[in-house]
């Protein structure tokens, strides 16, 4: 899935390569920045720890770059680990008690952390400080140990998931969208010339078509038409190349992959345009239900070719146009007339 906005393996390299080192080298989500920056110079100025911050929205959109910058601004030491890799009480006091004051520790997929930790988290955030029980039974005993003042940055695709009270415990809370083509262009250009790669504009603009107004997607498909531009001896990536690549992926000009297609193609001919269940569409593209709502929904939603509704889910008549068919709607219009 190259179109597929969660990390992989060859991002992991790719992305520390590329990853901005500022908020002037950070493209897009204008409004974030300038919130943030008034959010980290107030804090300067009172010589306090940043209030906890809550990053969420799709993956590959920049908030694990956001929280590097965050610290980088700050002078602040990042530490990083994940809502799953926080098992037990003893892997959390671990890594609190490490901190330094000022410290970031930045928790990605914080919506699957555990609820126990989640408690434990909530005096850490609020008061700096984590009580552990030590012992079992009638021996068992309560200390308290004094936290320095650090900055939790959590990050999440599904805000929804996280409990109410770990998110009233964020004193600032941003939501990632999708980027403007313009941006996805000036990340492509700058990918570019980090990875020196020539590419003339009218190439960067159809990688950039077809990217799913997400940077990690973007520079996943400037590598692919960079190997398919060298394979055939081509010094720059022109349009024509960038065209030929994409569709030999079978990316088209929406940046709809075979996935994308079957989404929809399946609830217009199986299910006359929907609503279909969850569930039932999962089973009918033999897809599982949580990549459909992570990875191939946000997409098609935010183009206007799904829509959710509390009986499942439905194709628009824009679905209709982009493969090609006619809406319901239009066929009755046409036997009336």
């Amino acid at each position: 899935m190259y179109t597929n906005p969660k990390e992989q393996n060859e991002d992991q390299i790719l992305d520390r390569t590329l990853r901005p080192l500022s908020f002037e080298e950070y493209f897009g989500q204008e409004k974030i920045k300038k919130n943030l920056k008034i959010l980290l110079e107030a804090a300067k100025q009172r010589a306090e720890a940043v209030e906890h911050i809550l990053l969420y929205g799709g993956s590959g959109l920049g908030k694990t770059t956001l929280a590097h910058i965050i610290a980088k601004e700050l002078g602040s030491n990042i530490k990083i680990t994940s809502g799953p890799a926080i098992e037990k009480i003893g892997d959390l006091a671990s890594i609190l008690t490490n901190l330094e004051k000022g410290d970031i520790l930045f928790i990605d997929e914080a919506h699957r952390l555990n609820k126990l930790i989640e408690e434990y988290l909530y005096p850490a955030m609020e008061e700096y400080c984590l009580d552990i029980i030590i012992g079992k039974g009638p021996s068992a005993r309560s200390i308290q140990l004094e936290l320095p003042q650090f900055t939790l940055i959590a990050a999440t695709t599904r805000a929804s998931l996280l409990s109410s009270p770990l998110r009233n415990r964020f004193g600032a809370t941003y939501h990632l969208d999708f980027y403007e083509h313009e941006d996805i262009e000036n990340i492509l250009k700058r990918s570019s010339k980090i990875l020196q790669i020539q590419a003339e504009p009218e190439g960067i603009t159809e990688i950039a078509k077809r990217a799913r107004r997400t940077p990690r997607v973007a520079n996943r498909l400037l590598k692919r038409v960079r190997d398919y531009a060298q394979v055939h001896r081509q010094g720059k990536i022109s349009k024509k190349i960038a065209q030929e690549a994409l569709a030999m992926l079978e990316i088209d000009e929406l940046g709809l992959e075979p996935v994308d297609r079957l989404i929809i193609s399946t609830i217009i001919e199986k299910f006359k345009g929907g609503p279909v269940g969850l569930e039932t569409l999962a089973a009918a593209t033999f897809e599982d239900k949580d990549t459909i709502c992570d990875i191939y929904e946000p997409y098609l939603m935010q183009l206007g070719f799904l829509a959710r509704t509390p009986q499942g889910r439905a194709a628009t008549h824009l679905a209709y146009q982009h493969l090609g068919l006619r809406h319901p709607e239009e066929n009755q219009k046409k036997l009336i007339e």
